[in-house]
């Protein structure tokens, strides 16, 4: 084979590998905006401002839960509970704010706190009880929390919260809700701790090798319960969105909305098996979740056939990381 012919070859695979790591690392952009290329033919309502404002207000809350999830999932974990959480979060908030007649500041507090707890206790019971995985304690917590939700409030709704409680899920800065303006300042902060920070590099560290980070001297018990508490936060933090929204806490609200939020994270290219993830990666697979949803709805799409859709693509988005993950053993 003459030279020509092998520089010609191997500038047809570097060519080649350069467009697999396009599409590795830009694939989630570019399934949104052919997403949103599809939903604004099929429908003219779509692409609208309102429209827009209305999705970007939809998938605050899962945006929230699912910057939550990435870091256990990072961990190679995973957190169940933050459904729960969210639900037993906004009923402590509601007894204190509402029944009780305190002021909203100590709500807010107590619900934030609250969350936190209970993401602090996940950590524990991982790493003190040395329980084989997060999927076991994380359940364990997910059925503690909506059973105290439930038991506390008598199963009853708490509505008429204060104006300060509802001001992030109620408001608008111009079209824009108040709260996807919160969640970009919360997935700018998350971009600065998992890549300027030092916990940041050791919680990739243990998704990537947790035996490896032990034995270079980081403290894996210490950084898995920061993850699960930092989980448990934003939880708590979806939650107060919530209510904004809806002015009321009820003790089944978040009712499987930890599929949504592990949904986003791994449709945004995290990978089950930890280490591989990033935070704006979390907040185009929320987004395009909350497309997925907005355009079937304008659709008129039935929820059950929407169900199947979103499951489809979970199962897609999971077998895109399988392939990959072959890809990388062979390399």
């Amino acid at each position: 084979m003459s030279q020509v012919a092998v520089q010609t070859k191997n500038e047809a695979v570097e060519k080649n590998r350069a467009f697999k790591r396009i599409i590795s690392k830009f694939g989630p952009l570019i399934g949104l905006i052919l997403l949103t290329a599809v939903l604004t033919i099929l429908s003219p309502k779509f692409l609208t401002i309102n429209n827009v404002m209305n999705i970007a207000r939809q998938s605050s809350i899962n945006a929230l839960l699912a910057i939550g999830m990435l870091l256990p999932i990072l961990t190679a974990g995973i957190d169940l509970s933050v459904g729960s959480l969210l639900a037993l979060s906004i009923m402590m908030m509601g007894i204190v704010t509402v029944n009780m007649g305190m002021h909203p500041l100590l709500g807010i507090l107590v619900c934030l706190s609250v969350g936190a707890a209970f993401g602090w206790l996940n950590g524990i019971l991982l790493t003190k009880l040395r329980l084989p995985h997060p999927f076991i304690s994380t359940l364990g917590t997910m059925n503690i929390a909506r059973g105290i939700a439930l038991i506390v409030t008598g199963a009853a709704p708490i509505a008429g919260f204060p104006y300060m409680i509802q001001f992030l899920g109620r408001e608008f800065v111009g079209p824009i809700p108040v709260s996807f303006l919160l969640v970009i300042v919360v997935y700018v902060f998350f971009h600065i701790f998992l890549t300027r920070t030092q916990t940041g590099r050791y919680i990739y560290a243990i998704g990537g090798n947790p035996e490896a980070a032990r034995l270079s001297g980081i403290n894996v018990d210490r950084v898995l319960i920061i993850v699960y508490t930092i989980s448990g936060f934003m939880a708590g933090l979806a939650g107060l969105v919530m209510v904004g929204r809806v002015n009321s806490a009820f003790p089944l609200a978040g009712l499987s909305y930890e599929l949504d939020a592990i949904a986003a994270v791994i449709i945004g290219g995290a990978s089950f098996l930890g280490g591989v993830g990033t935070v704006w990666g979390t907040l185009i697979g929320a987004l395009i979740i909350a497309v997925l949803r907005n355009g079937l709805n304008l659709l008129n799409v039935s929820a059950d056939f929407q169900m199947t859709v979103i499951g489809a693509v979970i199962i897609a988005a999971v077998f895109v990381d399988v392939l990959r993950q072959r890809k990388s053993k062979k390399a």
